[in-house]
Formats: C-alpha cells, structure tokens, sequence
C-alpha cells in the first residue's frame, strides 16, 4: 500500500479572504506539483481525501484531475490542523488501497512521524505547501518513506 501525504497549496490570508482559498501562487505550484506527480511517477490512486477546509479541497481537486483516482475525492474526518493522528493510522491498518491525504500541519507531520516511528512527537518529515510524501507499508505497522516531490523540484 502506498499512502500519499500532502499539505495542501499555499492558501490567500484570513484577511484577504476568510474562507481561505488558494493564492494564485498556490494554485501554480500545486498544478507544476501535479503535472509532475503524473508525468514522471504515475502513482495509482484508489482515493484522495481532504479535511475539508477550502485550501485543501481545491488542491486534491486538481490533484484529482491529473491522477484520476479510481474512488474520487472525498471529505473525511480526522484530517484537521489539530486532530489525533492515531483516527488515520488505526483506518489505514488493513487496507491495500492506494490513499492520498490532503491536510495540514501540524497533523500530517505527527501522522508520518506516528507511521515512521511509532511516536507522533519526534520530527521526521519536513512538509511543504502543495508537497507530496509518499511512504509504503512494509508490512503492516512497518511504513518507510519511498520518495518525496517539493515544490522548488518543479520548475
């Protein structure tokens, strides 16, 4: 199984816009972001889900138009700034689906470090606006990072 971690785009301020949608700088590295991600490696998604903050499903959206994933996208509890990353690791347990969590920090970097390390305190992965992590399982409760894609990468 292959789990897709990214941090949503780089999103317009509260003050700018309250419901915070994407910039339009987040808007161009999240599309170099997917173009890139489906170009060059291709992954197979059975769905992508988002905590449904604007930001976040604007960019699972156009995640979704370039990796066409097989379950759509859809909005899921347990992916806000602040939720327990242990919902995810406990729903992951089990399944083979390919699955791409759009969310924040600081959740997505306690959730890797929980997958990596067995403690969501420690620091393992530096994430970034519209950036992919993905790790594998190696069996189940083992996780390992196979590659990552930050946006400075994509032109």
């Amino acid at each position: 199984m292959y789990l897709y971690l990214v941090q949503h785009a780089e999103a317009k301020t509260e003050q700018e816009d309250p419901a915070r949608p994407l910039s339009l700088a987040g808007l161009d590295s999240i599309e170099k972001t997917a173009r890139l991600l489906s170009e060059e490696v291709r992954p197979s998604v059975n769905t992508i889900f988002h905590s449904g903050k604007t930001r976040a499903r604007q960019t699972a959206e156009i995640l979704a138009d370039h990796v066409n994933p097989s379950g759509g996208v859809k909005e899921a509890e347990g992916l806000q700034p602040g939720a327990d990353p242990s919902i995810w690791a406990e729903r992951l347990t089990g399944t083979a689906d390919n699955v791409m969590l759009v969310g924040h920090l600081p959740h997505l970097g306690r959730l890797a470090s929980l997958l990596l390390s067995g403690d969501q305190t420690k620091s393992l992965v530096n994430f970034h606006n519209a950036g992919i992590v993905c790790l594998v399982a190696l069996e189940p409760g083992a996780w390992s990072i196979e590659w990552a894609i930050v946006p400075g990468l994509c032109g």
